[in-house]
């Protein structure tokens, strides 16, 4: 069994306008993952999430490509403290 880990991901770039918080829920629910997605006043998207690692890494790749008219120029990635949602959730 893998080792859960909880992490956080700012993705910038062209990430707002094209779906990106919709596109990360799907992937991330697939993935097995909880956590939350949202857009940030300077147009970045984060994404905060927690499961086995392999799936966490999984998320962090797909990440650096997006969904179809995404541009993503950046991923940085920071610890996660605090409760997350039981399931994988979009919030404002």
């Amino acid at each position: 069994m893998s080792e859960i880990v909880r992490r956080g991901f700012l993705v910038r770039g062209r990430v707002q306008g094209v779906g990106f918080r919709w596109w990360t829920r799907r992937v991330a629910t697939q993935l097995g993952l909880r956590g939350t997605v949202r857009n940030r006043l300077d147009g970045s998207v984060e994404v905060r999430a927690e499961g086995p690692r392999d799936s966490v890494d999984r998320l962090r790749e797909v990440l650096r490509q997006g969904p179809p008219g995404a541009r993503v120029t950046a991923v940085e990635e920071f610890d996660v403290t605090g409760p997350l949602p039981e399931r994988f959730e979009i919030v404002a």
